[in-house]
């Protein structure tokens, strides 16, 4: 067995910026990343247009701010992997690839024994840095979907090109699955598209960017008592980085010909068959739109902030469709599936209970009631701000202040 101060178990975000912390206190510590190379969830885990969807200016890893002249740009995938090798490269952070984690387990007389494949770890402190992105999520009844069609999750989407012939199903409207049908139909696919009551947000309202208001408004800030749906509910609002950055409309969506769907509630065969809510799905976009102007324009309003009032045009094509509760796959002409459906987690190899009844972990910004046992990088520890790219470094330096014991330098 290796003893080490901390092991942080994840070389995404959350675990590089913890790292960089602990390095510059010069605490001993390793980054255990399964992957083969820094920067794996953006380089296998999207498309080949892919770009961020929350401006340039997001990408603030301690240390490497983005000081670019694009602030308010959408860095594409092959410049975000490289962001991320040349951060492990610039700082010399301890990470040890194609190491993945089989259990960690508590010592008797103190701290906890890290299991991988090849070695064993003995550590005072470990931080889990997996985030909660860690499995694609694709509903139970794809099995009974027929063999003849292609069924892909979306973390396994390419591009146009890379599918079969025919007609596309895209099931899921939040970020991915808005972005992917978009492409599809722009790039000449018939697409049919299910819907969720995932929301929308304008790329650009009042003089800045949507996302930059709901940065500045304290809407990432918020808890999860402060939802209007439970957070297992909560989808990111559908939104683009591509061409400059662009609005995503379900509405315009349908006047460009997509076919509009209720979400999917089970198949047979050639089937699947359809709830019939694609009105109500449109109605909660659009509601979200509708609140987000208003907060926005209230915040404007008391902080006295000169912004030009500004109306956002109101589509209502999708409304015109009719709700199917029934697709016959082959009929239309769908030769492939694309699971915009999500992940989800699992921290079993915590062998301790951490979890409560939905698997999630049981902590208070990130700290567990076990000494030395952390959690960093995931959404709801406590607010939407600790799992994005703009906030993560805020609260690895918590994490690491609690390791150190006193307050690290930022």
């Amino acid at each position: 067995m290796e003893p080490i101060e901390t092991v942080i178990v994840g070389g995404g975000q959350a675990g590089l910026a913890t790292s960089y912390y602990l390095k510059q206190a010069g605490r001993e510590h390793v980054v255990l990343e399964q992957a083969a190379q820094a920067g794996s969830a953006w380089r296998s885990g999207r498309w080949d247009s892919f770009t961020l969807v929350t401006p340039n200016w997001t990408l603030s890893l301690p240390g490497a701010e983005y000081s670019g002249a694009g602030r308010d740009g959408f860095m594409p995938r092959d410049e975000i992997v490289a962001y991320f090798e040349r951060y492990v490269e610039r700082f010399q952070l301890p990470v040890l690839y194609n190491t993945r984690v089989i259990s960690i387990e508590p010592l008797d007389q103190q701290g906890y024994r890290v299991q991988t494949p090849g070695r064993v770890f003995t550590a005072k402190n470990v931080v889990i840095a997996s985030g909660l992105e860690q499995l694609p999520k694709t509903p139970p009844f794809s099995g009974e979907i027929s063999a003849g069609i292609t069924q892909l999750h979306s973390s396994a989407y390419r591009n146009p090109a890379s599918l079969p012939d025919g007609a596309v199903l895209v099931v899921g409207s939040a970020q991915s699955g808005a972005q992917i049908a978009e492409e599809l139909y722009q790039r000449g696919r018939k697409v049919f598209l299910s819907t969720s009551g995932a929301g929308r947000v304008p790329r650009r309202y009042r003089g800045k960017d949507g996302f930059e208001w709901l940065y500045l408004s304290g809407f990432f800030e918020m808890t999860p008592d402060k939802l209007p749906v439970p957070k297992e509910r909560f989808a990111p609002p559908h939104i683009s980085g591509t061409k400059g950055g662009h609005t995503l409309n379900l509405h315009q969506f349908a006047r460009d010909g997509v076919t509009l769907l209720g979400h999917l509630r089970g198949a047979e065969g050639d089937k699947v068959l359809i709830a019939p809510d694609l009105h109500e799905n449109l109605a909660s976009a659009d509601r979200f739109e509708i609140q987000f102007m208003k907060m926005i324009d209230g915040f404007i309003q008391a902080k006295g902030l000169d912004a030009p009032l500004e109306e956002l045009p109101q589509l209502r094509d999708g409304y015109e469709q009719p709700m199917l509760e029934e697709l016959d796959l082959k009929a239309a002409g769908i030769q492939t599936i694309l699971w915009a459906t999500g992940y989800t987690f699992d921290y079993s190899l915590v062998k301790l209970p951490v979890r409560d009844q939905d698997g999630f972990p049981i902590q208070t910004r990130g700290v567990t009631k076990y000494p030395g046992l952390y959690f960093v990088g995931m959404a709801w520890m406590p607010s939407l701000k600790s799992g994005i790219l703009a906030g993560v470094g805020e609260f690895a330096h918590h994490i690491a202040s609690q390791i150190v014991r006193v307050d690290v330098p930022a």
